[in-house]
């Protein structure tokens, strides 16, 4: 039997439990995930791919079910169909959290689907208690002292803490 690979595409700064949960559903069906950060020139990330691709790991080798699939993180800057195509990945793994979700991932999954039939889309919707969870608001909590620890697995909410005090100012604190 063919080795089953999927490919989740994402900038993952930083990954947060809601894409931890799409990893995990993912894992069930998938031999092979290959979890796929996206490098944008143009980005300016909190945290280098690097330090995304280790923090991922961590946060999957924490899970109880990692073993039976294998778990790759790479980069990619072209488009996530080409990269998932490199991969050898049969399957474009997508998270939707709402309708608005959706309705682009539909667009993006008609449009892979043109450039490489090969390779299927699918959705995984968000559980209830991470539907409204997003990186950006992630980011934005924790940059103005907030608790993200219900949003991020364990090893991100330390990590982000850390860059959150290296990056602070001294006048930012009364």
């Amino acid at each position: 039997m063919a080795q089953k690979t999927g490919f989740y595409a994402g900038s993952f700064d930083p990954m947060t439990n809601g894409h931890l949960d799409v990893i995990r559903a993912a894992s069930r069906f998938c031999d092979r995930l290959v979890v796929a950060i996206g490098v944008h020139p143009g980005k300016a990330p909190l945290f280098s791919a690097a330090e995304r691709a280790d923090l991922i790991r961590a946060a999957w080798g924490e899970n109880p079910g990692a073993a039976h699939c294998v778990l790759d993180v790479v980069t990619f800057a072209d488009l996530a169909v080409t990269a998932a195509a490199r991969a050898g990945a049969q399957f474009l793994i997508r998270g939707l959290r709402d309708g608005t979700d959706f309705d682009y991932e539909m667009q993006m999954a008609g449009m892979n689907a043109t450039l490489d039939p090969a390779i299927e889309t699918i959705f995984i919707p968000a559980r209830p208690e991470t539907r409204h969870v997003t990186a950006t608001l992630v980011r934005q909590i924790a940059m103005m002292g907030g608790d993200i620890s219900s949003f991020v697995p364990k090893n991100i909410a330390l990590a982000l803490e850390d860059r959150v005090r290296a990056h602070a100012k001294p006048q930012d604190h009364p």
